[in-house]
């Protein structure tokens, strides 16, 4: 016998139905494990953006110059940090400078700024460095130069983000292993109870020569089905929470912490191919599962 897709796909719906408890358990364990994953990967994949936010600056230090400090004070800075070993070029930010370079970083939030009654902001030396490996050395002598109020550098952020998304990535990973574990497991119930009831029924169909795959495919089609409905329902709740976070961040107060914080579409797209690709998995892992062991076909 052929395998007619029309037949199949019924037979998995009907299988679906018959057993709803079960499938209802299996697609709420599919959905939980997704949702906890989707969590875990936002988390990971934000935290990746503002390190290498940091990192794209990471070849500079900021020394930003005391109020004090005159033209002729900071030209000198500037000639005497050019002759440190592993720097590439000084270049000196005024004030308005640092206030527009604000103003572009903070893209569509630009207009916070527009209230302010004066320039906070110091001007600076930004020192860029041929290498990463010298930025040790070039702040240790920087901290004995006259004329600096404060020496800004993103080495400790970045390693503190980056050791951050590693716990992260490791603990998520052991806990989405388990779930997935248990989501099969479900799953696996779920076949083995549409099995059972049909085994009379395959019994018949092996008899009248139906072939191996003739009688595999519904059930196949039942666990993946369960799956991607697991998935639909993790990638609506996902969306729904990390908009609603979004929009928090993108408020007034917290404005220039969503500047580095991936835009909902942009996640998305990805999240619901993961899903996709991880539920119809599961789904057909679990049905797999089931009909080695109690399909004798």
């Amino acid at each position: 016998m052929t395998i007619k897709p029309l037949f199949t796909l019924k037979e998995a719906i009907k299988s679906l139905w018959r057993n709803r408890l079960m499938s209802i358990a299996s697609v709420t364990s599919v959905a939980a494990t997704l949702i906890i994953l989707g969590i875990i990967f936002a988390i990971i994949i934000n935290i990746n953006s503002i390190a290498q936010s940091a990192k794209d600056q990471f070849d500079s230090i900021q020394a930003y110059m005391a109020e004090t400090a005159t033209a002729e004070d900071i030209q000198e800075l500037k000639t005497t940090i050019e002759g440190f070993e592993g720097v590439a070029e000084v270049v000196y930010e005024s004030k308005s400078d640092a206030l527009l370079n604000m103003k572009s970083s903070w893209k569509d939030n630009a207009y916070l700024l527009e209230g302010l009654e004066e320039n906070p902001l110091p001007s600076s030396l930004v020192v860029y460095l041929k290498d990463i490996y010298y930025s040790e050395s070039v702040l240790k002598q920087m901290q004995f130069l006259q004329g600096i109020e404060e020496i800004k550098s993103y080495q400790d952020i970045v390693e503190k983000l980056l050791a951050a998304t590693e716990v992260i990535r490791k603990t998520g990973m052991i806990v989405i292993f388990v779930l997935i574990g248990i989501s099969t497991f479900i799953i696996h119930n779920t076949i083995k109870l549409a099995v059972n009831a049909r085994q009379r029924e395959i019994n018949i169909m092996k008899y009248v020569g139906a072939t191996n795959w003739f009688i595999r495919w519904p059930f196949l089609t039942e666990g993946t089905l369960l799956g991607l409905m697991g998935a639909g329902i993790a990638a609506g709740m996902i969306r729904l929470g990390y908009d609603y976070i979004y929009e928090v961040l993108g408020t007034d107060f917290y404005a220039i912490i969503s500047v580095y914080v991936i835009r909902p579409d942009a996640l998305m797209s990805d999240i619901v191919f993961l899903f996709v690709i991880i539920g119809a998995g599961i789904g057909a892992l679990g049905s797999i599962w089931s009909m080695r062991k109690y399909l004798n076909v």
